[in-house]
């Protein structure tokens, strides 16, 4: 019998002794910290603690198990830089450490890590490094997430072209090298372009959702992406942004962008501090003589009843459209947001709005605000806001299909790819019928 229950008993037995509710608050607070300790040993990430010099005081099951190393094997023998590779160690000690040391965080780090079978696993790396009340520092807080879905999309990213290369070579053999070469160009371009964007919105019960992408042009690959998926019951994450430029090298940072706000959401589900996580992650990749760059908005739903709430932080991006069910149209801001993987620490806002029943959040990217007009001048976001007013209250599927007749309607005049992701709350009782979906490109 436990010290705990044994006193509580003892006190029961006497006269004006203890209650055994004393015993139940006792054995309540030690089945949460069963849960706490449980809930850090098998977390979806890895979690460890090192001394300042590195050597790893503590590391979670999770972590150990990806690595086939036993408790023994790593606490208190190895150090952090131990389980990196070779190339790692080098960045570890050049970089990683020195950058912690002065920052004292940092965020969405790519490396590999050794397995105990020489395998290689890639993995995002955050570290804070905890202070005392003096401000002396004391250990260092190190989440390692699992990033081998990212190196496998990228993979059949390239496996993806390899196979258009294959299957043109008949059609270069049939045609005439210049007919041939433009097939086989609009038909990898077409691949990788839907591979760039998710194949279909996830049906969550409680939201209403639609996108649509609009190609500029079938010989060049876009910057434009978006993304939704569900963090949990109940909750989501979503983004939707534009990356300089276009081409190979437009979609190489596109995919970057993607996985790693993905990851950064499941760390982090805060979206400003994901977009940090994101900021860190492309000057990591692109030095300032390669510098890559994007706006990006992105966010996260929750589902509460009949309303949906949505937090979201933007960097340089256009502002979101709120769609009111008593016939009104807003622009949503996000003051001080700047371009993503410019600044080391670019300064970033957050907003907050409240979806209820029939209204919704639109987003979008400047192809469309930046489209000619049939006749001459540029569409704007003060033309769009109008178009929108005229809309309201309209759902997420309306709202969309709206603005892609409006897309269609510029004709040439449209010069950049147009991005759209319509979030809203349903008007009506919510049947499965009336939930998720997406246009495919053009």
């Amino acid at each position: 019998m436990s010290p705990t229950r044994r006193r509580n008993v003892e006190k029961d037995r006497e006269p004006g002794g203890g209650s055994v509710d004393e015993y139940d608050q006792a054995q309540l607070s030690a089945l949460l910290e069963d849960s706490a300790e449980d809930l850090y040993e098998h977390a979806p990430c890895g979690y460890l603690s090192t001394t300042l010099d590195g050597r790893i005081a503590k590391a979670n099951a999770t972590l150990l198990d990806w690595l086939g190393y036993s408790r023994e094997q790593v606490v208190g023998r190895m150090h952090f830089a131990d389980l990196l590779t070779v190339g790692g160690k080098l960045y570890h000690e050049t970089h990683f450490a020195p950058l912690l040391a002065m920052q004292g965080r940092l965020s969405g780090i790519a490396l590999e890590l050794k397995a105990a079978d020489d395998t290689r696993l890639p993995v995002l790396v955050t570290s804070v490094v905890k202070t005392a009340s003096t401000g002396q520092p004391l250990v260092i807080r190190t989440t390692v997430l699992d990033a081998r879905d990212r190196r496998a999309y990228e993979n059949e990213l390239l496996r993806a072209g390899r196979q258009a290369e294959q299957a043109l070579a008949e059609a270069e053999a049939a045609h005439g090298v210049a007919e041939a070469e433009r097939a086989r160009l609009q038909r990898v371009v077409s691949i990788l372009q839907k591979s760039l964007l998710p194949p279909d919105l996830p049906r969550m019960p409680g939201l209403d959702a639609a996108a649509y992408y609009h190609p500029a042009s079938v010989d060049e690959i876009g910057g434009d992406f978006y993304d939704l998926f569900p963090l949990g019951p109940g909750r989501g994450g979503f983004f939707l942004g534009d990356v300089r430029g276009k081409g190979p090298e437009a979609a190489a940072v596109t995919s970057l962008i993607r996985y790693t706000l993905r990851a950064a959401f499941l760390v982090e589900g805060n979206p400003v501090r994901t977009l940090a996580m994101l900021n860190t992650a492309l000057r990591e990749r692109y030095p300032e003589d390669d510098m890559r760059f994007c706006t990006v908005i992105a966010g996260t739903v929750a589902l509460e009843g009949g309303s949906v709430r949505v937090q979201l932080a933007s960097g340089g991006h256009p502002p979101a459209l709120l769609l009111r069910a008593d016939g009104t149209a807003e622009q949503i801001y996000t003051p001080g947001g700047m371009l993503i993987g410019v600044l080391p620490e670019p300064p970033l806002t957050s907003a907050a709005v409240v979806l209820g029943p029939g209204e919704t959040l639109l987003l979008y990217t400047d192809g469309l605000t930046e489209a000619r007009t049939r006749a001459g001048p540029r569409y704007s976001e003060e033309a769009l806001h109008a178009f929108t007013q005229d809309l309201a209250p309209a759902g997420a599927h309306e709202t969309v299909s709206a603005l892609t007749k409006l897309l269609e309607s510029f004709g040439d005049g449209l010069e950049d790819d147009t991005a759209l992701l319509a979030l809203g709350a349903p008007a009506g009782p919510i049947t499965p019928a009336a939930h998720g979906g997406t246009q495919s490109p053009e």
